[in-house]
């Protein structure tokens, strides 16, 4: 038996933190067939729940970095290459694909 917290459908809309999300997740969870609610159910909890935990992560490095800290965490800087992603993008006029 589980001791985590109890997941509903309300629960699962407010961890899910944005509006289309929760639009998404409704839109979902009403047009799915009965013999599929269940499996919508638990793959939008999933959702919900690494939502929950990124929202954790990213408030323990915003406190870290505030203390004046290491950002807990390994982290890979990515930045050099979304520049140069973006450049080939200009580059092309924006017709990338």
């Amino acid at each position: 038996m589980s001791t985590g917290p109890v997941w509903s459908i309300e629960r699962i809309r407010d961890a899910l933190g944005s509006p289309d999300l929760s639009r998404r997740f409704a839109d979902e969870i009403d047009r799915a067939p009965a013999h599929t609610v269940l499996a919508v159910f638990a793959k939008w909890q999933g959702i919900a729940e690494r939502t929950l935990a990124a929202v954790e992560r990213g408030r323990q490095a915003a406190a870290a970095e505030a203390a004046g800290g290491e950002v807990p965490g390994e982290w890979i800087d990515i930045t050099q290459k979304v520049q140069d992603d973006a450049a080939l993008v200009r580059a092309h006029g924006g017709a990338w694909s």
